[in-house]
């Protein structure tokens, strides 16, 4: 017998919405000595975001690493640019900047 696959939680990052911040399990925070693995919700009440001491309440839920940014109902809008993670569409937009400028420069070879 084959045992069942077991399944990993996946795990969400909460982002400060005064500094930016973002909390991930998996990393945890050496500034308050939490391990790597510590949901957002096992953290002590008394936690502070380790960059402007703000309190837990001012956390904001992200969602996990990788995934499309945006609502979900809106996914489905954009001619499906919607759906490219934020690295994907940092590649799309310095690629196509890079691509622009290399075309510019490639002006000041026609005499």
């Amino acid at each position: 017998m084959s045992e069942p696959a077991v399944e990993t939680p996946v795990l969400d990052r909460y982002e400060c919405r005064a500094c930016g911040y973002v909390y991930e399990p998996e990393k945890g925070d050496d500034t308050h000595d939490i391990p790597s693995g510590t949901l957002f919700a096992e953290l002590p009440i008394t936690w502070r975001c380790p960059v402007c001491s703000a309190k837990k309440t001012a956390f904001a839920n992200i969602g996990p690493a990788g995934t499309a940014s945006g609502f979900k109902e809106n996914l489905g809008y954009g001619l499906g640019v919607n759906n490219l993670t934020p690295t994907q569409k940092n590649i799309l937009i310095f690629g196509a900047l890079a691509l622009g400028f290399l075309f510019f420069i490639s002006l000041y070879g026609l005499q």
